[in-house]
């Protein structure tokens, strides 16, 4: 016998003991019909009308129809988008969306965003990397190009760590803020993590790594911060990064030398004595701006009405979760959301009103960053809680705009590997179990493929399973099969939605890097699409 068939046979009789042995294993489709639902405590309770409209077959019927005829008598919108909000998820896979829904009420509710009227799918891989990163799929879903994993605002001629073909010209890739300020709009970005992380940094950096956010962290790579600049420098006297009007985030420690104290009692990375706060400052006033730099909430809510600048820096590192934050000093994600449009849509010339919208329009980039740190951790209450808070300020920017003329774009970078998945009865809370498993114990609704949350097989052989208790603290890592200190990203495709001028264009399954191209066509900056050819102005 080849070794070919040896290894069958020695397949078969494996699977044939795994059958002896667990019984539970034997399972054919037709046991899926008799699997009772696991009943946990309800995360709402339906009323008895609700639960009895959904027996009725006119009751679906219904809901179908209507979904059907607001398609069939949707109308195209053709008008440039003036303004355009991007909106990122970070690691918002389709798992934490369909769980959130669930965390806010039922499988029945919809995210702010899953009401906009097209959506699509994104394919995130990286250049050399199947599943990828927040800093190669930044350059690609704001700049256009694919690239390395690792690396940021440069094409896939930059490897990793490779300074000086990160200082070649031609292996820039500039982002969809670059070309708005190129034709006179605003720009800006919010950020619930630093303001020189991966996606954020894709708004204004190129860098070969994601990880020299200070000149501090280049000389830990034995590289001369004078040749590599660091992402906070170039935040603040990059071509893009020094034009930016709103800037809101976290990050502080970055801009401060090592002796500066900030306001909160924390002190900089910073190895060059650059007080980058400061040097924003001191920009914006040569430049004759009027400018205001915040670090608390009260502050922020504040701002002056002529403000043509703002720098908001809120934490020496990332913003605290929103179930961990001070509701009194720290801002909500929707909260900087709305500060932010306010100020971009401000008109502030010298000889209009200050308080007069802008005729130019904006771009505004906002992320959700929290909901993949907290990924990471196997901290699933955390991400379908900020996930929550994205679509409130998704939310938000519906309300304070104009759909005839300011596109809406979210999606995510990537995806992670938490499943939603088994049997757990109708309007069960998302944080409980699934069923009984083939080894007569309880599995959970939410897993990670990997992760902190791994538990070995306890003393007595068994499978670690969570209690109720357990499962309904914030901090609960959740279980995970394979033992990780950082759960990794998926490589599942991620979902797009889009409500504007020119939303209908973002339909299909598409790779991560066309959805830059489809908001330049859409707001007639692209250099590469003459807007004038196929639209009308608005």
């Amino acid at each position: 016998m080849n070794g070919y068939g040896y290894s069958i046979v020695i397949g078969v009789a494996f699977f044939a003991h795994l059958l002896v042995a667990h019984p539970g294993l034997k399972k054919n489709e037709e046991e899926d019909d008799d699997i009772n639902p696991y009943m946990n405590k309800l995360v709402k309770n339906r009323t008895k009308e609700e639960m009895e409209n959904e027996t009725r077959v006119d009751y679906w019927n219904w809901n179908a129809l209507q979904a059907v005829q607001e398609r069939l008598f949707r109308k195209l919108n053709e008008n440039t988008a003036k303004n355009v909000i991007f909106f990122l998820g970070d690691g918002m896979s389709i798992p934490t969306i369909a769980a959130t829904r669930v965390y806010l009420g039922g499988e029945e509710e919809q995210l702010s965003f899953e009401k906009f009227p097209y959506s699509a799918l994104s394919k995130t891989y990286c250049v050399d990397h199947q599943t990828a990163d927040s800093a190669c799929s930044a350059t690609a879903y704001l700049g256009g190009v694919k690239a390395n994993l690792g690396t940021i605002g440069v094409s896939a001629a930059v490897g990793k760590k490779n300074c000086s073909a990160m200082n070649v010209e031609e292996n820039h890739v500039h982002s969809i803020a670059r070309l708005f300020q190129l034709k006179g709009k605003k720009t800006g970005f919010v950020t619930t993590t630093r303001v020189t992380h991966a996606s954020p940094a894709g708004v204004y950096a190129h860098t070969a790594s994601r990880n020299w956010e200070s000149d501090t962290n280049v000389l830990k790579a034995k590289l001369d911060p004078k040749q590599c600049r660091d992402i906070a420098s170039q935040l603040v006297f990059g071509k893009t990064g020094k034009n930016l009007q709103v800037i809101l985030g976290g990050g502080r420690k970055k801009f401060l030398p090592k002796e500066v104290t900030d306001e909160e009692g924390n002190t900089g990375d910073r190895s060059d004595d650059l007080n980058l706060i400061e040097e924003w400052k001191k920009q914006k006033k040569e430049m004759g701006a009027k400018y205001e730099y915040v670090w608390n909430r009260k502050q922020l809510l504040n701002v002056k009405n002529d403000t043509e600048y703002l720098l908001g820096l809120f934490e020496p590192g990332h913003m605290k979760y929103n179930l961990e934050r001070s509701k009194e000093t720290e801002p909500s994600l929707e909260e900087m959301t709305e500060v932010a449009i306010r100020v971009l849509q401000r008109d502030t010339s010298s000889t209009s009103n200050s308080s007069a919208p802008s005729d130019n329009g904006f771009f505004l980039f906002v992320e959700g960053g929290r909901i993949d740190t907290a990924h990471h951790s196997t901290f699933a209450h955390k991400a379908l809680d900020e996930t929550a808070e994205f679509a409130k300020a998704v939310q938000k920017a519906v309300q304070m705009t104009n759909e005839e003329d300011t596109l809406i774009v979210v999606t995510a970078d990537h995806a992670h590997t938490m499943s939603y998945a088994g049997y757990a009865g109708r309007g069960s809370e998302i944080f409980g179990y699934a069923g009984q498993a083939s080894d007569s114990n309880l599995y959970t609704i939410l897993n990670y493929a990997n992760g902190p949350g791994y538990r070995p097989l306890m003393a007595t052989g068994e499978r670690y399973v969570p209690s109720e208790e357990e499962m309904n603290e914030v901090g609960f890592k959740w279980p995970s099969t394979s033992p990780l200190n950082s759960e990794t990203h998926g490589a599942d495709d991620v979902a797009v939605f889009a409500n504007g001028p020119w939303a209908h264009l973002f339909t299909g399954t598409m790779e991560e890097n066309v959805i830059p191209h489809l908001i330049a066509a859409a707001a007639c900056v692209s250099p590469q699409i003459p807007c004038a050819n196929f639209k009308k102005q608005s």
